[in-house]
């Protein structure tokens, strides 16, 4: 039987290259294989539930073994640091589904992990979906320790939208408040090719982000002051879909506020490397995973 790391040498380039590609990489073959070592051990997932009414308010969770199942298994390890993860599409396309490699790839790096679902258009538009990653945010707060999670020590986290969704509750006092939620909640943000200076550019951007609403509404470097979260933003240079300015802008602007941050900037990869190379197969790309993880123990006092 092929081992993973063997699977990774032999079909890794084919999936980086693939990885290159923008937002039209975000497509079903692409995510299916890079997910498909996911399948494998290593964590347990409660899939589907729910935070809201909607069918696309729905949220799945990653265990790591000895992490405790629902209601609290007996003999479950101390509770685990979370992180809540939003995937991207534009804000009009995407799957809790497809991202099972990320959830995986945390859990097996010992955190629970809770990869939500949200509202896209043309269903909503802007403020709509932000409200929705706020409340998926919140219910993990009240449940997560049923999980084995642990609720002092949240770790939001995204790709593209997805990375604006996280960075709209970490710098956004506003946006949790609405819902019942405290910033204060927030541990630390970690950012992958997000749009945090976003200028609409497309006829759908303009329907998504449009009056009432402004840049100064949905432009998340905006809002950072001195009680933002520490940040970790991933970027590749050679990202053609979202600028590398907005991971330069938004580490600058934390830095002025005096807020810890760090910047990774990958020369020569496009958009949705920064996301694939969670992945098994693509993993071997950057060290990404690994600067996750120092970026949360140094975040986190947890033994």
């Amino acid at each position: 039987m092929i081992g993973l790391r063997t699977l990774a040498r032999r079909v890794g380039p084919l999936l980086a290259a693939a990885g290159l590609m923008g937002l039209s990489g975000c497509m079903p073959f692409y995510f299916r294989a890079i997910t498909f070592p996911a399948d494998f051990g290593g964590y347990s997932r409660e899939a589907d539930l729910s935070y809201g009414a909607d069918p696309r308010q729905r949220l799945d969770v990653y265990l790591p073994h000895g992490a405790a199942g629902p209601r609290g298994a007996a003999g479950a390890q101390r509770p685990r640091p979370v992180i809540v993860f939003w995937y991207g599409g534009g804000w009009t396309a995407g799957s809790k589904q497809d991202y099972r490699f990320v959830g995986a790839a945390l859990a097996r790096a010992g955190y629970v992990v809770v990869v939500p679902d949200y509202r896209l258009y043309p269903q909503v538009r802007f403020p709509a979906f932000v409200d929705d990653a706020a409340n998926a945010f919140v219910w993990v707060h009240a449940h997560i320790s049923d999980y084995g999670g642990d609720p002092a020590h949240l770790f939001v986290m995204g790709h593209s939208a997805g990375a604006h969704q996280a960075a709209m509750l970490a710098f956004d006092p506003r946006v949790l408040a609405k819902v019942g939620g405290e910033r204060s909640w927030i541990r630390g943000f970690i950012g992958l090719s997000g749009p945090y200076a976003l200028t609409p550019n497309s006829a759908v951007l303009d329907a998504i982000f449009a009056p009432p609403y402004r840049p100064a509404d949905w432009q998340p470097v905006r809002f950072v002051d001195r009680d933002a979260p520490p940040s970790a933003i991933f970027q590749g240079t050679a990202d053609t879909t979202v600028s590398p300015s907005n991971a330069v802008d938004l580490d600058s602007a934390l830095r002025a506020a005096g807020v810890a941050t760090e910047l990774h900037l990958y020369p020569g990869l496009g958009h949705a490397a920064t996301v694939a190379s969670l992945s098994v197969i693509a993993r071997w790309r950057v060290p990404e995973l690994e600067q996750i993880r120092a970026f949360i123990a140094r975040n986190d006092p947890s033994p």
